[in-house]
């Protein structure tokens, strides 16, 4: 029997909420996904925890200088796109729940802007899995698959 493998992916989200709104970010030149709003993200890279990985990403992206302890696990997605290749992703999520300093646009040349949405009205121009994944934050929705 021939089984082909695939490879598989992890990515770590950050729900960054206050009074209701959630903080977005418009991409740009980054080749996936430019024109749209999606959360502060990426990556684990080799010997990263996925809190860590989120950690160093929330830095990078918004300038928050957080700790472990300031993120709680809300939800994870099991996501196949086929516009991403033979990859499949596991992404967790987590709220921040603490931090200091207001978020700022830390890496201009990936993103257009940052900015507040009410979690009632989130833009048109989002990324799909994120508006899945906010969804299912508000409905206390803790596993989900998107393909």
């Amino acid at each position: 029997m021939d089984t082909q493998h695939h490879t598989l992916r992890c990515a770590a989200y950050a729900f960054v909420i206050k009074e209701h709104k959630i903080l977005l970010i418009l991409r740009k030149n980054t080749g996936w996904m430019d024109g749209k709003y999606g959360l502060p993200a990426g990556h684990l890279e080799k010997d990263e925890t996925i809190k860590d990985a989120l950690i160093r990403e929330v830095q990078e992206e918004i300038g928050l200088k957080i700790r472990s302890t300031d993120l709680t696990f809300y939800h994870v997605m099991h996501r196949h796109e086929k516009a991403i290749g033979n990859f499949e992703y596991i992404d967790f999520f987590f709220k921040l729940e603490y931090w200091q300093e207001e978020p700022i646009n830390n890496e201009p040349e990936k993103a257009e802007h940052i900015k507040w949405f009410d979690l009632d009205s989130l833009p048109e121009n989002i990324i799909p899995n994120v508006e899945a994944a906010i969804k299912n934050y508000r409905g206390k929705l803790v596993f989900s698959e998107f393909s």
